[in-house]
Formats: structure tokens, sequence, C-alpha cells
């Protein structure tokens, strides 16, 4: 049976049918709906968890437990799950398990370009890259194979491309599987004196799989043309397709471990061979290590996405791109929702004049103007650190966190404050939700990934358990009072919480008031524009809202200087 299906949701059948039981994972973008599809299966038991960290090592015990286990996440994600994913190269596993990564080439939704490869490399974990949606099913299937027989975990490496691109794939059924679960103390525990064994068990494994990859029919040869080659892999295979039709390329479906004898036996076929890979030059460095002659990075660039025009003009320097620019087209930059209630918080602090430290989400637009009211972003829950080693260092400044980012990676740091009585303020910006990759709860929201009801656990109830007795809530649309509150707590020597709380507006109702213009009133001096909202425009020299996108927050009303801006009853 033929489905259109995403590079995502064919990783989700892929391991649905491989007879996953245990899926885990942190919304990230372009990893996400890996497991918003396989929450959809009911065989499968699926769980947003707080961080990728928690994601990973919670799959792993569902390994040792002898049920196949999934668990997925954008590259930055893997930093987070860097510390079990290391070791569990040592451990190995029981079940199955497969570690889906999605890179992000041309930062589409991420801080950084960071190469997932050099993780399996550093790990020594079997790594494979699907081109496209019938790939990343059928890669991830073998993946399971892969990681029983070889006793490893296999990564599965992405890109944004192929994550959210939809081809046909043909699907299969499920198959059940599992295994007896075996304890054994020196796989499992890795003090020193047994990881000392497990090591070379590592190296000696990565030699089989190096062997394995000689063979593997992933790893596959197309002989065309004799004098230009191509070695390749992911979607950037199907780029050197439409570019050179008729070239030789080698396909290479498993990027580590490398099969060298198949590439060096491609190579002294061909005059000229070229390694074409977005971002670090990984597959390149690997093969001119072992004194096969290519060229890459100094015909490629090392940096964002390619496409077919890129990698054509690479090789033929008078070839014209395809690519159409429009350069009459104003660009427009990301902006928050229409009554977001993160925009109140930026005009508070704005008006206050207060350096914000912060962190990944939706709120990384106050950044930008007109807002221009955040001053860092780094990491998750960076924000949180930084401002209380810029607070003790003598710097006025607050930290902003969301509520899924605060449980994912804000609670240690806050923990650190209240420990050390450092005299920081952190505000949390509690939209109810993880706004940013699509509305998936999380473990304040009350519900869990298949909308069961769960606990909510309280960030305000936390934290005072955690040691800060100062804790505010306080709804962001009232500004006046926010700008208040900033004052007492930046000026307060003792560590403390402001929680800034109102839903976000994609899962809440609309208010029953909009707010208008009254023409007569306006001066035209656009202090309204500064709020940054899109419901706000300016008309034959006034401010003009549009009522059908308004959301009534009112925001916009605060910074009028005249009180030009009225409420009225939708």
């Amino acid at each position: 049976m033929k489905r259109l299906l995403s590079g995502n949701e064919a990783v989700a059948r892929g391991a649905w049918e491989a007879g996953v039981y245990f899926a885990s994972s942190y919304p990230g973008t372009p990893a996400t709906e890996i497991l918003e599809n396989l929450i959809s299966y009911k065989e499968v038991y699926a769980e947003w968890a707080p961080n990728e960290k928690v994601a990973l090592e919670s799959a792993i015990g569902a390994s040792l437990a002898g049920k196949r286990a999934i668990a997925s996440m954008k590259h930055v994600g893997l930093n987070v799950a860097a510390d079990p994913f290391m070791t569990l190269s040592y451990t190995g596993v029981n079940a199955g398990l497969v570690i889906a990564v999605a890179d992000d080439p041309g930062l589409y939704s991420s801080q950084n370009e960071q190469d997932t490869r050099h993780y399996v490399r550093a790990a020594r974990i079997p790594c494979l890259e699907p081109s496209d949606s019938q790939e990343a099913l059928d890669y991830t299937k073998m993946g399971y194979h892969l990681s029983e027989e070889f006793d490893t975990p296999v990564l599965i490496r992405l890109t944004t491309r192929i994550s959210h691109t939809k081809t046909a794939v043909t699907v299969g059924n499920r198959e059940e599987k599992s295994k007896v679960v075996q304890i054994d103390v020196k796989k499992w525990v890795m003090l020193p004196a047994f990881a000392r064994e497990r090591h070379p068990m590592v190296i000696e494994r990565i030699k089989r799989l190096s062997q394995l990859a000689e063979e593997l029919e992933i790893n596959s040869v197309e002989i065309h043309e004799k004098r230009v080659g191509f070695i390749t892999s992911g979607v950037v295979y199907q780029y050197v397709k439409e570019a050179f039709p008729e070239a030789s390329v080698l396909k290479l479906g498993m990027v580590y471990p490398l099969p060298f004898e198949l590439i060096r036996r491609f190579v002294e076929k061909h005059e000229i061979v070229y390694v074409v890979e977005e971002l670090d030059p990984f597959l390149e460095t690997e093969i001119k290590a072992k004194g096969i002659k290519v060229k890459g990075k100094e015909v490629f660039p090392e940096t964002g996405e390619f496409n077919p025009d890129i990698v054509k003009k690479a090789i033929e320097k008078d070839y014209k791109p395809k690519t159409i620019s429009f350069p009459d087209i104003p660009e427009r930059p990301p902006t928050l929702c229409p009554g977001c209630p993160h925009r109140g918080v930026f005009v508070a602090l704005r008006k206050a004049k207060i350096t914000a430290l912060g962190d990944i989400g939706c709120y990384t637009l106050g950044a930008i103007p007109p807002l221009s009211s955040l001053h860092s972003c780094i990491c998750m829950g960076a924000g949180v650190s930084m401002e209380h080693g810029a607070t003790v260092s003598g710097m006025k400044a607050v930290a902003l966190i969301g509520d899924s980012t605060f449980f994912h990676s804000g609670i240690a740091p806050l923990m650190n404050i209240a420990y050390n009585r450092s005299p920081s303020t952190v505000i949390i910006l509690d939209n109810r939700t993880t706004a940013m990759t699509g509305k998936q709860p999380h473990p304040g929201t009350g519900k869990t990934a298949k909308g069961e009801k769960a606990k909510a656990i309280m960030p305000e109830e936390l934290a005072k358990v955690i040691g800060i007795e100062r804790v505010k809530v306080v709804d962001p649309y009232n500004v006046e009072e926010f700008i208040k509150i900033l004052q007492e707590e930046t000026e307060n020597p003792e560590p403390s919480l402001i929680i800034s709380r109102r839903a976000c507006t994609l899962i809440s109702e609309r208010t029953d008031k909009i707010w208008e213009v009254k023409e007569d009133l306006c001066i035209g001096c656009k202090r309204c524009l500064s709020v940054g909202c899109i419901a706000l425009s300016f008309r034959n020299e006034k401010a003009y809202i549009e009522p059908l996108l308004c959301f009534g927050c009112g925001i916009c009303a605060f910074e009028c200087p005249v009180d030009a801006i009225k409420e009225v009853k939708t």
C-alpha cells in the first residue's frame, strides 16, 4: 500500500512496523512530528519528556526491559542527551534502540547549524542517513535489526528537507518484537572497571560494522559517466541527481562507519570525484584521512542548505542559477501573534529599561524591532544561569524563560540561584503550552502526550520548595502592574521569581472585547506601533486596528500617550 508521507511521518511508521513499544521525545523543529505521529499508534507508548536527556534515558530503560524503543530530537537536543548517549555506546542495548536526530542546515528554526555526524564518530555509533521518505521508513526498520545484531544504538540522521518533504512510501504491517530481560551488571553498570572492559568491545564492534558497510545495499554505486563522480548522502543525493543526471554517484546510506574500500574502488574509476555534503566536511575528512583523493569543501560551501543550483554552480563556475529572486518584495520578519501574552512583558521591560537574558521559544522574537527587549539567547535554560552570573557580577538584569523550557532545563539553574542566595530575578513566561513547536503539553499543563489527564506541576509551588521565597504571579496584559513588580523585584536583594501567566492565544478563547482607534483623538505619533502587533497599521496619518486580528490585550492602549485607543465590546 502506498502513502504520501513526510520523512518524520515515515520514521514514525517505520518504528511502528518494527514493533516499537516505547517512544519519547521533547518537541523541537524539525523533529517534532516524529513523536506526534507515534502518538496515533495505539500499540505504542508515546510521551513528551521534560527534556531530551530524560527522553533518551527512558528509551534506554525500555530497551533494557526488552521493548524496542525510539528517542527523537533535533540536533541541539542531542547536546542535552549527550551524557547518556556517549555511555550508551559502551553499554549497548537489549531490545533495539533507534535515536532519530534532525539537523537544520540553513537555520530555519535553530540557533546553530551543528552537524550531528560528529557525535556518532565520537561515540562510535552507526549512523544511517535517508534521502527520501521511503528510505526514512526502511532505514528506521533496518536500524532495529542492526541495533540488536550488533548490540548498539543506531542513529538515524535527518535534515529539515527530509523531515518535512512528503514523498510516496510503500508501507507494511507491524511485527511485534520483544526480548527477554537479562540483567548483566558488567554490561549495564559503567563503573570504571567495567567500562574499561567495554571500551575495546566498542572498537571491535565498529570494525565489524565497517566490514558490513562494504556490502550493505544502502551504500550503492551508480556508474555512468567515467570522468566525474560524486560521493554523497541524504537529501543532497537528490540535488546531485537533479543537477547532474548522467553522472556517476556513490550514494552512502550508512554515513558512519564508512565503506572505504568501496569508496576507493569508486574513486579509481573516475578522473575526479567530488564529495558533496551539507555543513561540515565530515565524509570528506574521513575519506581524505585514508589517502583517497577527492574534492569537497574547496568547491562547496560549509554553511547553509544546498539545492541543485548550488551544486551545479559549484562545479560549473559560469552556470547561472535558476533560482528566481524577488528584489521588490519587502522583508517580513517574524513577529509575536496578536494578543500574545509575551508582548506585555517586553513592553514592561522596555519601559523599565532592564536588560533581559533570554532563552529558546516564541519570546526570542522580543529581540528584534520594534520590541527590542531581549538581549541574549544561547540555549535552553541558559538565560537563568547567565542571569545569576551577571547579577552577582554587578549587572542589573532579569532572566526570561518559557514554562516548557523551565521544566526542560530551568529548574536546576533556579535551584542554583536559591542555593547561592543570588539577588536574581527570573521571569517565567507561562503561556500554558509548548507554543513555538506546535502546542505540545508539558509537565505544567495537566495532560499527557495522548491527551490523558495528569498532575499539573505549578512553577510557583516548585520554586518555593527549592528555596525561592519571593514568588509573584502577574497577568502580562496588565503592563502597569508588571512594571511595578519588575521594579520591586529587581531592587530587592533576595532571589525572586515572577510568573507571567496567560494562555497562548492559539489555545485560549478570544475575549469579548477589542480595541479601536478614535481618529479624532489620534495624533499620529506611532507610539502604538512600537508594540509590534500585526493588528495595528497606519492609514491616512492615523493609527488603525484591524478588528478581525485584534485579540483584546490592550497593550497598544497602554502605549498611547493621548488615550486615543478605546475598548469596545464585540
